[in-house]
């Protein structure tokens, strides 16, 4: 028993890290909430996180301006956790259904959260996005030469799996 013990505990401490990345989105009024998690042992290093609604059920677009592609309540780009990881805010237009962000560095357990406002085009409440709506929306990662994608489903949410963290 003694040694199955040992054998555990060596395979334990060889098991690789990781770093995945959840990207969480939160439905609200008058402004939605993406988080953007490190939720592994290692860092991210300089890297790229793309949200793209293209291909989401309700045809889903950002309304930042009082003007153009969204309806009623707008709101703008505003990053309210882990801003200095980032390496710039991004661009983005009224009616644009990508945000990329170009992020430093992601530590382990470290977060950069951002409210904004999306609505649907498809839909019959165009200001509320319901997690059927964001269905089929994609996220990607690209950091140290890999890039990683996955498609949120009805909880709203998308891990992207990293693999072992690199030395």
């Amino acid at each position: 028993m003694k040694n199955l013990s040992i054998a555990a505990c060596a395979l334990f401490i060889a098991s690789p890290s990781f770093a995945d990345i959840r990207v969480q989105f939160i439905e609200g009024a008058p402004k939605d909430t993406f988080i953007i998690a490190n939720e592994g042992n290692c860092n991210i290093g300089p890297s790229e996180v793309v949200i793209d609604f293209a291909a989401s059920n309700a045809g889903l677009i950002f309304d930042v301006t009082g003007s153009g592609a969204g309806v009623e309540v707008f709101q703008p780009f505003d990053v309210t956790q882990g801003a200095s990881l980032l390496a710039s805010l991004p661009t983005i237009t009224d009616g644009d259904q990508t945000a990329t962000l170009l992020i430093n560095s992601l530590d382990a357990a470290e977060k950069i959260a951002f409210t904004i406002d999306v609505d649907d085009t498809k839909g019959a409440r165009e200001i509320t996005v319901s997690d059927d709506e964001i269905n089929g929306a994609t996220v990607s990662l690209s950091a140290q030469g890999k890039k990683v994608s996955a498609t949120m489903g009805a909880n709203a949410e998308v891990v992207l799996p990293t693999g072992a963290c690199v030395s």
